[in-house]
């Protein structure tokens, strides 16, 4: 939807085709263009074009005439996932529900722009090491979750701009880059039809890979997804921009991955939060596509909003290469260069509101662990990092019966190249292979208690890697593809070795080696507490070492038949070489193909079939998608008050708790709230599944909330509960799992409040993160700092997020779990920042007024609050119009 004022319009012909636009030039003067960041051109364009009403507070801020602004940001399309499109499509199904009941028209409700869903979520590497694994992966995806796709199939035929990505294509994110994302979008409904850039938000926290290639897009929860696909802007506070600057060249042998690594512990270090960063410098123009995207994809990592390498040549002919066709490669050159949105060599840098820098050429090989992505380790001081982590034990086990060697300290339980963050990389993928190859053909064999696996983001890479002669290269050292998605790198990582399961519960402590961008603890497996991100080759490598604890410097990775040690230097190839075989087996008729094909699935996917009525028909039987009960029962109009007082703490929290602690993803495990739930139903414990497969399922989410055994909660002295967390029942007779405990609140009419530190709700954008806690009676969360997506679901979800003043922790208040928590200032809320005060009741009589304060961004994120959500408040409008145009009729 385009929203143009004709007297500032402009048109511009391209190959006799006229289009219309609305130039940059007519908003800011020549001097302002030069000196505004890339992806503010492309923000006050889209303001100008879709909410002109806003025009002028923007460009204000864009002028230093104010320091505070709001900023609506229409996208022109929505992409999701799997674990939170079901979601989704289970609250619209339950809008529409509301709607119906309410006296509305269901029927009205319909995105108003394009959504795209790709089904990268749900399949797990169960089977590997072997042809057939992943054909057997993909019919264990298929059985446990044909449920869920065929709600997929309803959702097909009754949702208008609704398409899908079927199971076993790819990543969003890659699908994203290249096959969907046009850089400059073609707007049919006008005439002349009208240009601007291709600007998106999606349901995924990284979802700035895409910025790689000059496109400004973020990550959002699903709950803002969704009001976006409703046609409700996505507001955000205008944005501090920070720059980089990138000079120099990469070291021969240096990654993208090394370079991504580095950035995110520069940038994580330096505080981007709610930040955009632009990356500029002689350095970034020379970077290729592929290493940019590694760069952008790991925004969340650091924590920035968008990403953004401008529009230069190299975006053109990466375009080119993934098979975007030359006409629509002029209408992209064309448009950006007339509204001076493209780079080239010799621009001027624009003015940033910070500023970085990085040689491109002090870049070292580099891993990221034990636990968090921003831990940058250099390649030789792995082994010390994991040492501190898990000191080794004072003497060995002696030779293992079932693998017939010693097992090493700091055994690799998993090699994965996985995720779009690297296997995007045509250059990193072909290395690997080469890599693969030479050890291969020197007789080294990946060690046998290693789960080896390849799970790239799109059909391309196995495409041109079988060309080029290396997909049989990793197959020999059991890198055999186990799916196109996501896998090992959001916890599809299957099962470890049988033996290796064994292990770990008789005190060995391994780890995993992945090329993806997170290692949170019990994320990549629940077995594995600590974890490394590294480059494909790197994954390669540690797959033939065995150990973490391998110095690639002296030691051999084993020996060819002649006794000559080989080491890791021996089997990397060179750039040139990388470079050759890159130039010869990727095409752009590989990219064409692929896309072509990306909405036709396979045949069980063409067979499956759903319902084909406005309103969904739930079944009470099912154990994957039910009627979410914060979409029941709703009042045409919200509580006329926002008053919390004597709430109670559900929990106190410590730092970086993070959405994998709150809201789970992984297996569910047979001794859990949760399997106790679906044993009820009769479902098989092989057919648990993942938590995030059934997110379209309240009963299974709010039972696995803070299940995580990283979960402590500090009302509770150290020896009480259990792992998780446990918390007092209301009358504090008992210490009870978060979910038996919570509804004895709820029963006596106590609202609840957590407690934290920094950082909360730092991870993936999971909506489920906020719906547990607000199903459980949270009505707020008072932490040191938020992460940013998490901050928005909670207010998504009526929550709110409540900071501690600068230099405050919840620790100075000695909370047991027994005070009464009162919150002043919550009926004059404004755009801004909130202060506030928490007044803490203890048993005694003992009183403690506390300083706190609540930022507020924009008056949507004020309405979404009084009307306890993104969801009721969408309801709600939708009734009010479908009402005022029955009216209409009327008259």
């Amino acid at each position: 939807m385009t929203t143009l004022q004709t007297s500032e319009s402009n048109e511009m012909a391209i190959e006799q085709t006229r289009y219309r636009y609305l130039p940059l030039d007519s908003i800011l003067t020549p001097d302002e263009i030069a000196a505004a960041p890339y992806a503010i051109r492309i923000l006050i364009e889209n303001v100008a074009r879709r909410a002109p009403a806003n025009l002028d507070a923007v460009l204000a801020r864009f002028r230093g005439e104010t320091t505070e602004c709001e900023l609506p940001f229409h996208p022109n399309r929505v992409m999701l996932h799997d674990t939170t499109c079901l979601p989704a499509l289970a609250d619209f199904a339950a809008m529409r529900d509301s709607v119906a009941e309410l006296g509305g028209d269901p029927g009205a409700l319909q995105p108003s722009i394009p959504v795209d869903l790709t089904v990268d979520h749900s399949v797990i590497a169960e089977e590997y090491g072997s042809p057939d694994a992943l054909e057997a992966n993909l019919n264990i995806d298929f059985r446990r979750n044909s449920e869920r796709y065929r709600f997929i199939k309803w959702a097909e035929q009754s949702v208008a701009n609704f398409g899908v990505i079927p199971p076993g294509t790819g990543i969003i994110h890659q699908v994203n880059m290249e096959s969907l994302a046009t850089a400059v979008w073609v707007d049919r409904s006008t005439e002349p039809p009208t240009l601007h850039p291709d600007v998106l938000v999606a349901t995924d926290s990284h979802t700035p890979m895409i910025n790689s290639i000059g496109i400004v897009g973020w990550g959002v929860g699903g709950l803002q997804g969704q009001a976006a696909m409703l046609g409700e802007p996505v507001t955000i506070q205008y944005p501090t921009v920070v720059g980089v600057k990138l000079t120099g060249k990469l070291r021969s042998g240096v990654t993208g991955t090394d370079l991504a690594l580095t950035l995110t512990e520069l940038l994580r270090a330096h505080g981007v939060i709610d930040k955009f960063v632009e990356f500029h410098g002689d350095g970034a123009l020379d970077l290729g596509w592929a290493d940019r995207a590694a760069v952008s994809n790991m925004a969340p990592e650091y924590g920035a909003t968008c990403a953004l390498f401008p529009t230069d040549e190299q975006t053109l002919r990466f375009l080119e290469l993934s098979g975007r066709s030359p006409g629509h490669c002029r209408i992209v050159r064309t448009y950006l260069d007339a509204q001076q949105m493209m780079r080239h060599p010799g621009s001027p840098a624009p003015t940033y509101d910070e500023n970085l820098a990085l040689d491109l050429a002090r870049v070292e090989p580099s891993l990221a662990g034990p636990r968090m992505p921003h831990e940058r380790v250099a390649l030789g001081n792995v082994p010390a990092s994991f040492l501190e982590a898990a000191p080794a034990p004072s003497s060995g086990r002696g030779v293992d019966p079932v693998f017939g060697q010693e097992i090493p300290h700091g055994p690799i339980a998993i090699a994965a190249i996985t995720s779009c963050t690297n296997t995007a990389n045509p250059t990193l993928m072909v290395q690997a292979g080469l890599l693969a190859q030479r050890a291969a053909a020197a007789g080294l064999t990946s060690k046998p208690w290693v789960k080896t696996s390849l799970s790239p983001g799109s059909k391309v890479v196995t495409e041109y890697l079988s060309e080029a002669g290396l997909l049989t290269s990793f197959e020999k050292l059991g890198f055999y593809t186990v799916g196109f998605g996501c896998m090992t790198c959001i916890g599809n990582s299957g099962p470890l070795h049988p033996r290796m399961e064994e292990l770990v519960d008789e005190g060995i402590v391994p780890t995993a080696v992945l090329s993806g961008n997170r290692n949170f603890p019990g994320r990549v497996n629940p077995r594995l507490d600590l974890g490394y991100l590294a480059s494909p080759p790197l994954v390669v490598a540690y797959a033939l070492a065995g150990t973490i604890l391998h110095d690639f410097d002296t030691d051999p990775l084993g020996r060819r038949a002649d006794g000559t040690p080989v080491y890791l230097r021996d089997l990397w190839p060179s750039d040139a070489e990388v470079a050759a075989i890159v130039a010869a087996s990727v095409r752009p008729d590989m990219f064409r193909k692929n896309t072509a094909a990306i909405r036709t699935g396979t045949a069980e996917w063409r067979e499956l079939s759903g319902q084909s009525k406005i309103r969904f028909d739930w079944d009470t039987q099912s154990t994957y998608i039910r009627r979410p009960t914060y979409l029941t029962g709703l009042d045409a109009e919200p509580s006329p008050t926002m008053t919390i007082r004597a709430a109670r703490a559900l929990l106190v929290l410590g730092d970086n708790v993070t959405t994998d602690h709150i809201s789970p993803a992984g297996a569910i495990q047979p001794n859990s709230a949760a399997a106790e739930y679906l044993r009820g139903f009769g479902v098989r414990p092989r057919d648990f599944n993942q938590y995030s497969t059934r997110r379209s399922n309240h009963e299974v989410m709010i039972r696995g909330a803070f299940t995580n055994p990283a979960v402590h909660n500090r009302l509770l002295p150290p020896e009480e509960g259990g792992p998780g967390g446990w918390t007092y029942t209301a009358d504090r007779s008992q210490i009870l799992p978060v979910f038996d405990a919570a509804p004895s609140y709820q029963e006596a009419g106590i609202p609840l409040v957590i407690l934290a530190g920094k950082n909360y709700g730092a991870g993936s954008s999971r909506d489920w993160a906020a719906k547990s806690q607000a199903l459980l009676g949270v009505r707020v969360v008072v932490a040191e700092s938020f992460e940013r997506i998490h901050r928005s679901n909670l207010i998504g979800m009526g929550i709110l997020p409540i900071q501690f003043g600068d230099g405050d922790t919840v620790t100075n208040y000695s909370l047991d779990g027994t005070e009464s928590l009162s919150f002043e200032g919550l009926d004059r809320l404004v755009v801004g920042m909130n202060r506030l005060t928490l007044h803490i009741m203890y048993p005694g009589g003992t009183e403690k007024s506390v300083p706190v304060r609540m930022r507020l961004d924009t008056r949507n994120e004020i309405a979404y609050l009084r009307h306890n959500g993104t969801l009721p408040y969408v309801v709600r409008k939708a009734l009010c119009s479908t009402t005022s145009e029955q009216n209409q009729h009327r008259r």
